[in-house]
């Protein structure tokens, strides 16, 4: 599309927004529908960016359990956020910001700060007009820069904890042009037991969301499968809609194949339509097709990775799965993450490891499945299977080296045993007088400098890296000595701390106390993953031919 030339950005255009709410029941995927319409618009040239709204209290997602929200999604400026961003982060292909995450704890956080400090020239505060215009400042001020900006609603149209947000966003439809707004909602129609797909849930959502005040423009029906066109029509008299604007968003065995499904069914046709931006729009020859050529890349190999962590949900590791899947799709490989519990590995490890082609050992925090960590660590290392440990993992990967190889007996981190006689990872010096849990890590992009020669400069091409990190704790500095013998070498660091561990004696041994996951893209595969499945793909296809040749 055309664009001033000084700012990449077109002010005739104006920035339009698409709302996106669920109804029914949480986890239909609403983020993966919206950053899939994102996916589609960036295809057709324009600037496009996120909001993501989470109706809790908490502040930032970073004191969350990751069986509470699945994981907790790292920024470059160290916000912990929702692993939502992470989504659309991979789909849009852009970096957000703190400022892209809006809670209820952040905003009357910030309300109730201007209130102690007299900000309100002695008004009532209230949640109308207080809240609801803070919350409208923060999404107009994410937006600032992009062409169009989804907004996602988290939960599910009705919840109590919700209603400030739709009141707000009632309120920002009404003082923008129609033209420049759109309400996207995704629903639930279920099968009966007859094979029936059924609208009623779709119906009362519908009738929800209008009550109070909102009429949605699109409605995007998820299903096992695709919506019969009697069923569209059905919705579309009920709810008030035209029928071209009820879409199907079936069940696809690839969330990357979502924005295929979603373009064959002409959603970003009708949504270019409905904001006008169809006159604006690359024509359809000239628009990307790198997504669908990357997602339907041809696999021609395969691969088993063991994943070792101790959070039984896949959404506790959601960035590590899709590094793997997007390390396959630059190898074309397609990766398999087998869980090993690392709560089971001190009876169970070897048998289930024995079948893995490589090893990943995730972050995580406390001590359950520590030990189950070190010992996959130690299988790694004894068996050469190439091996990958990120944040905790590469500590545990320390401790294990520590008991041994360099023989410190009870060697561990502070962070598990305040008591051990060799505390080879211990508390980072700045947080010794940390009080507060919540955003108080190190946190965010960081840049390593990586020694020339070291198979971290061959897996970058370079010698530095900038990744985001999220840790308290780091390798002792009076224990490198000790620990850079028999094999071990810190190959990355930031002045005196160590970020990259790696084996000399190992087929692939890689560690980093970063997250690289979280810079990981489907077009820009994670340097330490592609580097690991190629690894691990080496090493198995030795093993084929010593049993062809045996």
């Amino acid at each position: 599309m055309p664009t001033d030339p000084d700012t990449g950005y077109d002010p005739s255009l104006g920035r339009k927004f698409i709302f996106v709410t669920g109804g029914v029941m949480s986890g239909l995927g609403k983020g993966i529908t919206a950053a899939s319409t994102g996916r589609l618009l960036s295809n057709a040239g324009f600037d496009v960016t996120a909001v993501k709204i989470d109706p809790y209290l908490n502040v930032d997602a970073g004191t969350m359990n990751p069986y509470e929200h699945g994981e907790v999604y790292v920024l470059k400026d160290g916000g912990e956020v929702d692993l939502d961003l992470g989504n659309y982060e991979r789909f849009l292909g852009t970096d957000m910001t703190s400022d892209h995450n809006v809670t209820t704890g952040k905003t009357y956080q910030h309300v109730i700060q201007k209130e102690r400090a007299g900000d309100y020239l002695g008004k009532t505060v209230q949640i109308i007009p207080h809240i609801t215009d803070d919350i409208k400042r923060r999404i107009r001020e994410a937006a600032e820069g992009s062409d169009v900006c989804l907004v996602e609603v988290g939960g599910t149209v009705g919840d109590i904890e919700g209603m400030p947000y739709l009141e707000a966003l009632r309120q920002f439809a009404h003082e923008e042009d129609d033209e420049d707004i759109l309400f996207t909602h995704v629903t639930l129609v279920p099968y009966a037991q007859s094979g029936e797909q059924k609208t009623k849930p779709t119906q009362h959502s519908v009738k929800e969301l209008r009550s109070i005040g909102l009429q949605p423009d699109v409605l995007v029906g998820r299903c096992e499968d695709e919506l019969d066109p009697e069923v569209k029509e059905k919705i579309a008299l009920f709810c008030d809609v035209p029928t071209e604007a009820v879409f199907s968003n079936p069940d696809v065995e690839d969330v990357y194949h979502v924005p295929l499904v979603v373009e064959d069914e002409g959603l970003d046709e009708y949504v270019m339509d409905r904001l006008e931006l169809s006159d604006e729009a690359l024509p359809k020859d000239e628009r990307s097709t790198r997504w669908r050529e990357l997602v339907t890349r041809e696999r021609e190999k395969e691969l088993d990775i063991a994943l070792v962590g101790k959070y039984g949900l896949e959404d506790a590791y959601m960035s590590i799965h899709e590094s793997l899947k997007h390390a396959g799709i630059d190898t074309r490989t397609e990766v398999n993450a087998l869980w090993v519990d690392a709560d089971e590995m001190n009876a169970e490890h070897e048998e289930r490891l024995e079948q893995a082609d490589g090893i990943v050992v995730p972050g995580g925090f406390g001590s359950r499945g520590t030990e189950g960590k070190i010992e996959a660590v130690r299988y790694a290392r004894e068996h050469d299977v190439p091996f990958l440990g990120l944040c905790l993992g590469f500590q545990m990967a320390v401790v294990e080296h520590a008991r041994n190889v360099v023989g410190l007996t009870d060697a561990h981190s502070t962070e598990i045993d305040e008591e051990t006689p060799h505390p080879v990872i211990d508390l980072l010096p700045e947080q010794y007088e940390t009080e507060e849990m919540g955003g108080t890590m190190r946190l965010g992009a960081h840049t390593t400098s990586i020694d020339s020669g070291t198979l971290a400069n061959a897996v970058y091409g370079a010698e530095s890296c900038t990744e985001r990190h999220r840790h308290r704790y780091e390798v002792n500095p009076e224990y490198i000595d000790q620990l850079e013998s028999d094999g071990l070498v810190f190959s990355g660091r930031a002045d005196n701390r160590m970020e990259i561990l790696e084996r000399d004696d190992h087929p692939f041994f890689f560690g980093t106390q970063y997250h690289p996951e979280f810079r990981s893209r489907p077009d820009r595969a994670s340097p330490p993953f592609v580097a690991f499945v190629e690894a691990a793909l080496e090493e198995r296809e030795a093993e084929q031919t010593d049993e062809v040749t045996a």
